[in-house]
């Protein structure tokens, strides 16, 4: 295989014109943060906010370049977009005496979020803080929905940490389609992706908002995923550009909540919620991880991070419960060793407490009718 450098990438760029065929990409300064992970290249192309939808073409010509050089084997391009100073918080004059007497016009409905294409439901497992479990949980999560007969996605958001490729086990780069759709990798029965499998674990992602919101635009929607019942979600920690980009970009069935029970996490969680709520994202509900501890000596429990604290905050908000996952080394040692509890060890009790809280999740993304799906037929 051709090794891939730098210089032969920003000198094919100069083949690609800029915005409105002046220029081109490379001598108007527009590329930046080029990363080339074996046969992956990585950049970004810098554009007017304004225009971002409109030079989407722009984005898939400057990648069909790279993509024809020798030892490519796909990329990944993003449009970032610079927000022009002010022009956010500027405030808006106020209307004329005679324009604010006239009724205002029937605001138009919006518009409705495109899914994606053979994907059933979208489910968001997010937290307001870091250390709570939330990639644990989402995994196992995942893995349960698997276990009660659905076809199941895990889509890895957390662009900074990324934690899915460790939890399942998976190693290697994932294939393409066509040149450019992804294909998903696979462990225990679900289909994965993760930009863990697109740069060294060692690599830091050192990217701008824009940058991550349109790493998981594309992570969604230039994917081979179909056909999912379901697509599980593991969103970085906090309140941020990727959740804003999941709301905004794909109709999520809707969230669940990761927390501790401690005061200090249900502050973050109690945040998690709001946003989910001011953004029309549905709340499936809240998830007490790390809930109390059986000493695997003597058999006494104790509440190391207290107790009850996520089922309270739930009753509280008129938030479902879906329950408690308690603190386990079993369930620490088969995540750091890439053999999720519910897979390896699905008659634990630990893996009966995931099973529970997944068929929770899908009888809310059902409406609470308790639907499953169709039989699937196989032919042998």
């Amino acid at each position: 295989m051709a090794a891939i450098d730098r210089d032969t990438i920003i000198e094919k760029l100069r083949s690609v014109p800029g915005p409105d065929g002046k220029g081109d990409l490379v001598s108007l300064g527009l590329v930046s943060d080029i990363l080339i992970n074996g046969g992956k290249v990585m950049f970004s192309i810098t554009v007017d906010s304004e225009r971002a939808r409109e030079l989407e073409p722009l984005r898939e010509q400057a990648a069909a370049a790279v993509r024809g050089l020798p030892g490519v084997e796909s990329t990944l391009v993003i449009l970032t977009a610079e927000r022009k100073g002010g022009s956010a918080d500027a405030p808006r004059p106020a209307p004329p005496a005679a324009a604010a007497a006239r009724p205002a016009p029937a605001a138009k409905p919006a518009a409705a979020k495109p899914g994606i294409p053979g994907v059933g439901a979208i489910i968001a497992v997010a937290s307001g803080k870091g250390g709570v479990g939330k990639s644990t949980t989402a995994v196992n999560i995942a893995l349960g929905l698997a276990a009660n007969g659905l076809r199941v996605g895990l889509l890895d958001a957390d662009i900074y940490g990324p934690s899915v490729p460790r939890l399942l086990g998976l190693s290697g780069r994932p294939e393409t389609v066509d040149g450019r759709t992804l294909k998903p990798m696979s462990a225990y029965g679900i289909k994965a992706m993760s930009m863990g499998f697109l740069v060294e674990e060692e690599t830091p992602m050192i990217w701008r908002g824009p940058m991550v919101m349109s790493a998981i635009t594309q992570m969604l929607r230039e994917v081979a995923w179909a056909p999912l019942d379901i697509l599980v979600v593991d969103m970085p920690p906090g309140t941020g550009d990727a959740q804003l980009t999941m709301a905004q970009q794909v109709p999520l069935a809707g969230a669940v909540i990761v927390s501790t029970p401690q005061d200090l996490a249900l502050i973050d969680a109690r945040k998690g919620l709001a946003m989910f709520k001011k953004v029309n994202v549905p709340l499936l509900g809240i998830v007490e991880n790390m809930s109390y501890f059986i000493c695997p000596h003597c058999g006494t429990r104790s509440d190391i991070f207290s107790h009850g604290g996520a089922r309270h905050e739930a009753e509280r908000l008129d938030v479902p419960f879906l329950g408690e996952v308690p603190l386990d080394l079993a369930i620490r040692e088969t995540s750091d060793s890439g053999r999720p509890i519910v897979a390896t060890a699905p008659e634990s009790a630990h893996a009966a407490v995931y099973k529970q809280i997944a068929a929770r999740i899908w009888d809310a993304v059902n409406g609470g009718a308790g639907a499953k799906p169709a039989p699937r037929i196989v032919i042998e």
